[in-house]
């Protein structure tokens, strides 16, 4: 078993905390958290030995598990990297590029293994469905969730849209071409509501949305390809896949055809993935540790969640050339 410990023991540090703790991977050791009153009711409630000194825990063990706010990452990551340990560090990866770039150089110098949370990676859903999507060459994007106080210290972009820039990018195989995008600030002095269309060189096109002060939660994504349209819903763990193939001589009486201008036809028939559930938090953090193990990659690299970071400041930036 792999010695863990959390930074950071908010909300998500707590999720982060039950987990390892439950987990035939991980030996949890502890936590640090700077707020000392957060930290003594998070020891009093669930019994986690808390570290008042982040060096004394980074010491103690083999992988740092960091779920601060973004601002910290660079910091707890390079105390950790330079320690020689493990790092599991939540999305977004850092607050800068500069910084992403800086943890990627660091780690390949220690050799050390590094994996980034982006949790979408592993909802049963997108699983269930990653391997049907191929050469995607439109995909439409809607994340939007109702107000929460909780995330909006950085724009919307880098709080929920990154979920499926990430998701985009694992299964687009091409650089970024283009990038156009709008936000609106409502609630927040970030943009609360964010729109990016974003041009692959292979010519895929992604458009994007997500919004933080919607009246009702939603999280799907639809893929287009060459004879197929794939829907994901990740909130309801939900998948549609819908394929074309030439049509038999003599087609059924209940089967679908379809023909084009050219005469063309075209059967129409549906696929069932078997989603099967899972806790997404759980599954991230112990394939990371079978990573470590089997000095194997992990699904979620720096190099990848840096990627991620540079599309969505890329589509941060977009804002402010209108």
């Amino acid at each position: 078993m792999l010695k863990t410990g959390v930074l950071g023991a908010g909300h998500l540090g707590k999720i982060h905390l039950r987990l390892l703790n439950e987990s035939q991977h991980y030996e949890l050791i502890g936590f640090y958290d700077p707020d000392e009153i957060n930290a003594k009711k998070v020891a009093d409630e669930f019994g986690y030995k808390h570290f008042d000194n982040i060096n004394a825990l980074i010491d103690a063990v083999d992988m740092v598990d960091i779920v601060t706010p973004t601002l910290s990452h660079y910091d707890c990551a390079k105390k950790a990297i330079e320690k020689g340990k493990h790092i599991f560090i939540e999305k977004p990866v850092t607050n800068t590029l500069e910084e992403a770039e800086e943890l990627i150089k660091l780690k390949n110098e220690k050799g050390v293994k590094a994996q980034v949370g982006h949790v979408e990676r592993f909802n049963p859903a997108f699983l269930a469905v990653k391997n049907t999507i191929a050469d995607p060459m439109f995909i439409e994007t809607h994340r939007l969730a109702e107000f929460n106080p909780r995330g909006t210290d950085v724009p919307v972009v880098l709080d929920l849209m990154i979920h499926d820039i990430d998701a985009i990018l694992s299964v687009v195989n091409a650089d970024v071409k283009e990038i156009n995008a709008s936000g609106v600030s409502v609630i927040s002095d970030s943009p609360d509501i964010a729109n990016a269309r974003i041009a692959f060189k292979n010519g895929c096109v992604a458009n994007l949305t997500a919004s933080r002060i919607s009246l009702k939660n939603m999280r799907k994504s639809r893929f287009f390809q060459r004879d197929a349209y794939i829907s994901v819903d990740f909130l309801e763990k939900k998948v549609e896949v819908v394929k074309m193939k030439d049509a038999p001589e003599k087609p059924g009486d209940f089967d679908m055809i379809l023909q084009n201008a050219e005469g063309e036809k075209k059967q129409i028939y549906f696929e069932n993935p078997d989603v099967r559930p899972n806790n997404a938090i759980m599954q991230e953090l112990e394939t990371f540790a079978v990573a470590i193990q089997n000095n194997t990659e992990p699904i979620v690299t720096l190099e990848q969640g840096a990627n991620a970071l540079n599309v969505a400041l890329q589509v941060i930036k977009s804002f402010n050339k209108k």
